[in-house]
């Protein structure tokens, strides 16, 4: 499922929309979109957002005891927040050992199954983790692990970016190829293109919704 670039704009401002105006399940401190949107694309195959969340402090886990016993995942109250547990307990979501993941809940709130959005959640910024991610892809050739570099920030510590819509609406951002990219952060020429087509390949593998927790 494809969407144009109007629609591609208009279902991100509804993402942030419901970031600024609900509880989430963790605080989210970024909000930025990168891939084809970023690029100008028209139609955007697939929507990348990328959110930089917060660790819970000073949780209440109260009821941490209920919820294990009512849904089956440890760690409401402590890892994600209760408030957001007892509202939304239909996006509630754990890993593989039944404690609640954070980007995984994240992504049940924000993103329907069926639709074409991938959501990469992590504890630290955009720029900084597409260097952290880039130097582990490098060293383990594990291309298809890196974040392409070539996004826009659009929401901020609670602040928009005053003209990001427009720009994405009108596809005047101006970014290389993503080869072009890599070679900028510090990747030869050869190991760039090479790396460029493992993450269009993974990238074109991808269907429906997903989602990839990181911590930095």
């Amino acid at each position: 499922m494809e969407l144009d670039r109007t629609t591609a704009v208009s279902r991100v401002e509804r993402l942030v929309e419901t970031v600024e105006s609900e509880t989430m399940p963790v605080p989210v401190r970024e909000i930025w979109v990168y891939g084809d949107l970023a690029l100008g694309l028209d139609p955007v195959e697939r929507l990348d957002i990328y959110l930089k969340k917060d660790l819970l402090f000073h949780g209440d886990d109260s009821r941490e005891a209920e919820f294990r016993r009512e849904y089956g995942v440890k760690g409401v109250g402590q890892t994600v927040s209760l408030d957001w547990a007892e509202t939304y307990p239909e996006h509630i979501r754990a890993n593989d050992n039944g404690h609640v993941a954070p980007e995984k809940c994240l992504a049940a709130h924000l993103v329907d199954a069926d639709e074409p959005i991938h959501l990469e959640v992590c504890n630290s910024g955009f720029e900084n983790n597409v260097t952290q991610r880039l130097r582990g892809a490098m060293a383990r050739e594990a291309y298809e692990q890196i974040l392409d570099p070539r996004g826009a920030a659009l929401w901020i510590d609670g602040n928009r970016a005053t003209d990001a819509f427009d720009k994405l609406r009108n596809g005047e951002y101006v970014f290389p190829t993503l080869a072009g990219a890599l070679e900028m952060l510090g990747m030869d020429d050869g190991e760039a293109e090479t790396a460029a087509d493992v993450v269009r390949d993974y990238r074109a593998s991808q269907q429906g919704a997903s989602v990839r927790g990181d911590v930095v």
